[in-house]
């Protein structure tokens, strides 16, 4: 249905509209009395063969919702009935930020991907609290047994020498409130954010939220998100950051500036202009740099894989590469409300 029917149409419009068109349709499809149990029956798969214990925590299965998707925390009532066994929320900041001017998402359907230039818009950490703390969502949390990510960044203003701060902001607000946490210093649309994957500035903003977690009785795992943009001195300085600053995990990667080897007409491609490139196209690079990392960290070094994922061969391929972890994005957008449940059915 999704593919014959929703996708072509959903398709016909501007794709932040259809982004939010679709999460209206399926709220209200919700509300039919009968509905919801009929679709989680359909959709929703809770068997122990899919279960994943990772940095301390039991994942019902292995496929996750990438950030960037419900960035205030918002749709999780929505999203854990599509079958996943975690969903990363955010990117969050301290203060709401409206990101870059629109247009600033774009397909590629040739490719299979999507081009963003968002800029970590968001409602700022205290709505995302709100959110997290509704009785609905803790309600879904339990009920589904989802785990709760939290990717924090800074705001476009704060200057990168503050920038730990910004993290230090979200990380106390959502300490009560998530699982774990990701620090996102990847993002190729803040201005100056990858900067801060340099050797100085990451060490002062993960050693900040390491001495602050410590003094919890219960630290909450920091994971890493990193862009398959690295050289491999760069890539080699995070692996010896990780160890320094102990860190639980790393999600490779983000989206990609790189535009080689696409099947989009070139004009199309530089009318559409700066942002982060998802979806197949990425597959390779990501791919590159997760064993990279499963070769410098060695074998039980959590790993969280992210990027050109739209079936269970792609899931498989990353697991291969040393991911004990996955999450989609681009390819639910591609595939539909059914591609949790048809990578689990067929891995």
């Amino acid at each position: 249905m999704y593919k014959s029917l929703l996708k072509p149409l959903f398709f016909k419009l501007e794709p932040e509209k259809a982004h939010h068109l679709a999460l209206n349709l399926f709220r209200i499809a919700l509300a039919i009395p009968g509905y919801g149990f009929f679709h989680d029956k359909k959709y929703v798969i809770d068997k122990p063969q899919f279960g994943k214990k990772v940095f301390g925590l039991t994942f019902k299965n292995q496929i996750g919702l990438a950030a960037g998707f419900d960035k205030n925390a918002e749709y999780i009532p929505l999203m854990a009935r599509l079958g996943f066994g975690h969903i990363e929320v955010g990117t969050v900041t301290p203060l709401a930020q409206t990101g870059n001017d629109k247009p600033r998402l774009f397909r590629l359907p040739d490719d299979e991907a999507l081009i963003n230039r968002m800029g970590f818009n968001n409602d700022g950490v205290d709505a995302m609290v709100k959110n997290l703390s509704s009785k609905k969502t803790i309600r879904t949390k339990e009920k589904y047994k989802i785990i709760i990510g939290g990717n924090i960044g800074k705001n476009k203003n704060t200057p990168n020498e503050d920038a730990w701060k910004d993290y230090v902001i979200c990380f106390e607000r959502l300490f009560d409130h998530v699982d774990y946490f990701v620090v996102n210093v990847s993002s190729p649309n803040t201005p100056g954010l990858r900067e801060l994957q340099e050797k100085g500035p990451l060490k002062k903003i993960l050693n900040k939220l390491q001495e602050i977690n410590q003094k919890n009785t219960l630290p909450k795992p920091i994971l890493l998100k990193i862009a398959p943009d690295l050289f491999t001195e760069e890539l080699h300085d995070i692996v010896e950051i990780v160890k320094e600053t102990k860190l639980d995990g790393i999600i490779a990667t983000n989206t990609t500036i790189d535009r080689n080897n696409l099947k989009t007409q070139k004009e199309k491609i530089e009318l559409i202009g700066a942002g982060g490139l998802s979806g197949k196209p990425l597959a390779h690079k990501s791919n590159d740099v997760l064993w990279f990392l499963r070769r410098e960290l060695g074998k039980d070094f959590p790993l969280i894989a992210v990027g050109g994922i739209a079936n269970s061969k792609d899931v498989q391929e990353k697991i291969n590469r040393g991911a004990n972890l996955a999450q989609i994005y681009t390819g639910m957008v591609y595939e539909g409300q059914g591609v949790v449940k048809n990578i689990l059915m067929h891995m």
